[in-house]
């Protein structure tokens, strides 16, 4: 028996909740995948368009932007650095604090990067039409945001 089959008991089959964490266990495993084969994880992504679309940002600032906990983005921060796909640079304003910030590898690292995800957006949302994808993120968004 797969995690939703027709043997699935129908009690289990209509609980949105579980439809939901089933699928959002598949698009997980959808994106992570995708990334991994461009040696990157979703909070380097998150952490890249943060950059991209806000500009340079101390590191509290990015934690902020992104919900990746300080402790944890000092890591990805670091990986970052290695690739060559950020730079961190003492903030002149204060020397304290890092200043980070999108180097042009990385902004064609997040290119591609745009590219896997919405090839894996594609995979995930294949049965649905444009406007039952549109329906679909109104609906998640106001679950969310309630």
């Amino acid at each position: 028996m797969t995690e939703h089959s027709p043997e699935t008991p129908e009690r289990l089959r209509a609980l949105p909740s579980r439809l939901l964490a089933l699928t959002a266990a598949q698009a997980d495993r959808l994106v992570s995948a995708g990334l991994a084969a461009e040696d990157a994880r979703k909070w380097h992504y998150a952490a890249l368009v943060s950059l991209d679309e806000n500009g340079a940002a101390s590191q509290a600032d990015l934690s902020r932007r992104t919900g990746i906990y300080r402790s944890d983005l000092v890591s990805v921060i670091n990986e970052l650095v290695d690739q060559g796909h950020v730079e961190r640079t003492p903030d002149p304003a204060d020397r304290r604090r890092n200043v980070i910030t999108l180097t042009a590898r990385g902004r064609k690292h997040l290119e591609r990067l745009d590219k896997v995800l919405a090839e894996a957006q594609d995979e995930l949302m294949g049965p649905l039409t444009v406007t039952e994808r549109a329906l679909l993120a109104s609906l998640l968004e106001r679950l969310l945001n309630r």
